[in-house]
């Protein structure tokens, strides 16, 4: 049924950081240790090795796809069959991250992220401004643990997210110059598909689509 006196004004759009994103992209920082979670790995199952940008102005973090040797590049994955994420110890970076972000190291940050692409290059970009904060805690018999249940910025306690209008405007001023948001749907389906170009490849979307195409 058509509506034609509907309109935006009110609403917000939910942000994703609170919905479960098992299958999103995630960046992890914790007791002077970084790493992505599977998703990554899977979206990416030809890389073995990246390297961490940061923009300090922006507050973003990337992580790079490269080669072993690469200046600065590290395993981000076993080298088993099964591919499993590798916590990075990086006390230097970890502590510098803090320092920028003025984030209380006995916590654990959590980043939701998505794979661009800009001039034929893959990698995935973080925003450090939307962390999910594990808070530690003392438990009745005087054991630190981490809280499973994540925290967030406190601009966020009274809001489900950021007015429509808004969050198009602002998803405009983000997006990095000559990138594009997209989802992967198969690295290689056959093999005539290996000869086609890269664009071909992965689903390309608009800014104001990405929400359907990543699954």
């Amino acid at each position: 049924m058509e509506d034609s006196t509907f309109t935006f004004d009110g609403y917000q759009v939910v942000r994703g950081e609170f919905f479960a994103h098992t299958f999103e992209p995630t960046l992890t920082f914790s007791d002077n240790k970084v790493y992505v979670n599977t998703a990554c790995v899977k979206k990416l199952p030809q890389i073995d090795y990246v390297q961490l940008l940061v923009n300090p102005d922006a507050k973003k973090v990337a992580v790079r796809p490269c080669t072993e040797d690469a200046k600065d590049s590290f395993r981000w994955c076993s080298a088993t069959s099964k591919r499993s994420p590798k916590q990075i110890t990086c006390r230097v970076f970890y502590g510098k991250l803090l320092s920028l972000m003025d984030w209380n190291p006995k916590y654990r940050y959590k980043l939701l992220g998505k794979l661009i692409k800009s001039n034929n290059e893959l990698l995935f970009v973080f925003d450090l401004n939307s962390p999910e904060i594990f808070v530690k805690k003392i438990t009745d018999d005087n054991r630190e643990i981490t809280s499973r249940t994540a925290s967030y910025p406190e601009e966020w306690k009274n809001q489900f997210g950021l007015p429509v209008e808004e969050h198009q405007n602002l998803l405009q001023i983000n997006i990095f110059d000559g990138y594009t948001i997209f989802g992967v749907k198969e690295q290689i389906k056959r093999k005539k598909e290996q000869k086609e170009s890269e664009e071909n490849a992965y689903e390309q979307t608009t800014i104001f689509t990405e929400t359907n195409s990543v699954n």
